[in-house]
């Protein structure tokens, strides 16, 4: 059975545990990392050396970074897809958005998101946070803009281009701050509630 390490409350984790739900996928998910611990004990190390989360085995095969999670998921359970399109550029269209979120959108994300979320009202460096939120907002124009003109990041149907920044705007939309009114993003949020295996497996508690 396919293992998830991680903790539920982790953006990249999400990710994992989304992919798992969409392809019907039986897995079993082990508590780590932050309070649960586990990622720095000798055995965790020996399989992934970052110490970090998420990380899967899958029959016996072990693989850590997200991003590289749910290609690997896609490509083995859903290739020739919408998931996972055969179609090198309609799949490479999707694989920009995944790398975007994590090279542009994670920074600034995080620290709103621990800013905002994890650190205590009197700590709270709200200069720094709105210039995160700034920083947000001028990424979310380029998203907003490429869902005016499809449904998805993917393309017009769902796809794993969706899953990284899917992942992170839950949190974006349901923390305590001012946002601008994105209506193709607020959309395209909306399409994406809708899915069982995102309420599951990404709306979980914001902590």
């Amino acid at each position: 059975m396919l293992k998830i390490w991680g903790r539920k409350n982790s953006s990249n984790v999400r990710k994992a545990l989304w992919c798992a739900e969409e392809l019907g996928l039986a897995y079993e998910a082990i508590d780590a990392g932050g309070a649960f611990g586990v990622v720095d004990t000798p055995e965790y190390r020996a399989k992934n050396p970052n110490g970090r989360v998420p990380m899967i085995e899958d029959d016996g095969f072990v693989l850590w970074e997200s991003n590289t999670i749910v290609r690997y998921l896609m490509a083995r359970h859903a290739a020739g897809s919408a998931w996972y399109p055969t179609d090198l550029q309609a799949r490479a269209t999707a694989e920009k958005w995944m790398d975007w979120t994590t090279s542009s959108f994670a920074g600034p994300f995080r620290t709103v998101f621990w800013g905002v979320l994890r650190t205590p009202a009197e700590q709270q460096d709200w200069p720094a946070i709105k210039a995160a939120i700034k920083e947000c907002e001028d990424l979310l124009a380029m998203v907003e803009q490429a869902l005016s003109e499809q449904p998805y990041l993917s393309g017009d149907e769902i796809g794993m281009g969706d899953i990284p920044l899917g992942s992170f705007i839950y949190a974006w939309f349901e923390m305590p701050i001012e946002r601008a009114a994105r209506p193709h993003l607020q959309a395209w949020y909306a399409r994406l509630q809708a899915r069982a295996a995102y309420r599951k497996a990404v709306m979980t508690a914001l902590t």
